[in-house]
């Protein structure tokens, strides 16, 4: 008998949190990866020892394990949550050829390049009846997806740690070195640079910022001034108004180079420093939808690119 306790109406979303909790180790990680409080996130988790009559944490340590019954339970929950999203999905398509709701993740440098054409393609020719759409960084892309918030990404992480998904690739960019349009120093190195400006880079926050700092590392640079923004927008303005270089791609530099921004664009004077932008989308439910994504992307990214800068698209051959 459980009369006493009785499951609550709000029982999936506790679930929910509590798999965000497990997963993330930390009741304050789990909170903020579903945007809650810490006390929101321990009243579910409250809620769900309430039901089922049994301890899921072990508070007497810090960070608090799952005991054995949250084990179990972990394990089961998420199967439970995969299940309901599956079943969503499923009966979105039952009685009609059309994706009633499709939610897309945005890679924030190629949002506005993006939105309108993926629109017109999910409308026309998948008879999507709504769309949201959020523009972000990879960080908020593995967010959405992990919270099924969202039912695809174009990101620059296809996140390999997270199973049940499928990537479809879109495109491999080099960086490419950015200066001041009036700059006339050395381009023969990034130290020669170094000494006469600053570098502008995406922050640490961003899977930009920590793949340029990580190769720049490796090639032992170590920029003794830098400048960091977690939007393209704001490193180009940076340059554009003289005040240090970038390393950028090209679809980074679009948005950039619409707005008329004065740039000098040149190869970069160190090899091995590429971005891959790739569409990830939970295994099997939006049948061809994420291919279609992926090759309308690639195609208006290389007609921009093209247009915003010709002969710097060929670089690596894209």
């Amino acid at each position: 008998m459980l009369d006493d306790r009785r499951l609550s109406p709000g029982l999936i979303r506790s679930l929910e949190v509590f798999v965000a909790v497990a997963e993330t180790g930390q009741m304050r990680a789990g909170a903020k990866l579903l945007n809650l409080t810490q006390p929101a996130a321990s009243q579910h988790i409250n809620a769900l020892e309430k039901a089922f009559g049994t301890q899921l944490l072990d508070r007497s340590r810090r960070p608090s394990p799952l005991t054995y019954a949250g084990a179990r339970l972990h394990s089961k929950a998420q199967k439970i949550i995969d299940a309901l999203s599956e079943m969503e999905t499923e009966l979105r398509h039952v009685g009609q050829d059309s994706l009633s709701l499709l939610r897309v993740g945005i890679q924030a440098s190629v949002a506005t390049t993006l939105t309108p054409h993926l629109i017109a393609l999910a409308q026309t020719e998948f008879d999507v009846e709504d769309i949201t759409l959020f523009a972000g960084q990879s960080g908020d892309h593995e967010q959405l997806l992990r919270t099924k918030r969202a039912d695809l990404a174009i990101t620059s992480n296809p996140f390999l740690d997270m199973d049940g998904l499928e990537r479809h690739h879109i495109l491999t960019e080099p960086y490419l070195l950015v200066l001041p349009q009036d700059y006339e120093g050395s381009t023969d190195s990034l130290e020669a640079i170094q000494a006469e400006l600053p570098l502008v880079r995406f922050g640490d926050t961003t899977n930009a910022g920590r793949q340029i700092a990580q190769h720049l590392r490796r090639l032992r640079f170590e920029p003794g001034r830098v400048i960091q923004a977690d939007r393209s927008s704001m490193v180009t303005s940076c340059v554009s108004a003289g005040q240090g270089f970038s390393l950028l791609t090209p679809t980074l530099l679009i948005d950039g180079m619409v707005e008329n921004m004065s740039l000098r664009i040149a190869e970069l004077p160190v090899s091995g420093l590429s971005r891959t932008l790739t569409v990830v989308a939970r295994k099997g439910e939006l049948h061809d939808l994420p291919t279609a994504v992926a090759k309308a992307s690639r195609q208006e990214l290389l007609r921009q690119i093209e247009a915003q800068m010709g002969e710097i698209a060929n670089l690596d051959g894209l």
